[in-house]
């Protein structure tokens, strides 16, 4: 397995380094400076690049990056990617650094977002967040929730790398949703004293995610009851997850 660590970017973005020998690969490079600046500091190659999804913060950095290093571009095939080199749907196997990637279709946030599966390690840009999610700029309720329930599924031991520090943000929502889940709050005094102490949240435990995410958790009751107060029709779960995402949208 590749070692994997990540280089900070923008405000709240995280661009994941994997990592075998002087080779490596990035994960969404919205920003190609502090990438070079780290690959240079610890005398990495460039082997490879990894986009989940069109938006600027992820891909802004691909181009400046390809003039360094000229090497393949995974991306997602439905999605206007710069220097895309393997357009990928979903479905595929893909190698990384020697490791079997497999790709996943996790339509919601936009119409072609993709993961990047590895052995106990998920890379998946915006779709899943600490305690919270992607919001809907392209995709269906139905999509989004079908994602997370494929996230929410996978073993237990793998470790969820999304790209952006938003765990502390979206801890509060998750409270109003849940007041009495006492590991919501467990968790709220955890991520402070983190980032008090300047460390970040990511990657994320997934059962800590099922017990806490109010996303992941459309079908326990007393989250059926707090979409229903916001306007859900039913107890369907997709319906449960839209009043949800609708309320966050407007949440703080």
């Amino acid at each position: 397995m590749f070692q994997i660590s990540y280089i900070p970017a923008f405000k709240d973005n995280y661009i994941w380094v994997l990592q075998r020998g002087a080779r490596a690969f990035v994960v969404d490079p919205g920003d190609a400076a502090p990438v070079l600046s780290h690959f240079a500091a610890h005398g990495l190659e460039l082997a490879g690049i990894l986009v989940t999804h069109h938006h600027a913060d992820h891909q802004g950095g691909v181009a400046a990056l390809l003039e360094r290093w000229p090497c393949q571009v995974f991306a997602p095939a439905k999605e206007s990617i710069t220097g895309r080199t393997q357009p990928l749907s979903g479905g595929e196997k893909i190698d990384v650094l020697g490791v079997q990637v497999e790709v996943l279709d996790v339509a919601g946030h936009t119409c072609g977002h993709l993961a990047y599966l590895a052995p106990q390690a998920l890379f998946c840009g915006d779709t899943l967040f600490g305690a919270g999610c992607g919001r809907l700029f392209e995709g269906s309720p139905a999509q989004m929730y079908a994602a997370l329930t494929r996230i929410a599924l996978l073993p237990e031991a793998t470790k969820i790398y999304c790209a952006h520090e938003y765990t502390q943000m979206n801890l509060p929502f998750a409270q109003r949703v849940e007041p009495d889940n006492p590991a919501i709050g467990e968790r709220i005094s955890r991520v402070a004293a983190r980032r008090q102490a300047g460390l970040p949240t990511v990657p994320l435990a997934l059962p800590e995610e099922k017990a806490t995410n109010p996303f992941l958790r459309c079908s326990e009751p007393a989250v059926i009851a707090a979409a229903r107060a916001q306007g859900a029709l039913s107890d369907d779960a997709v319906e449960v997850f839209a009043a949800l995402r609708a309320w966050r949208n407007g949440f703080g």
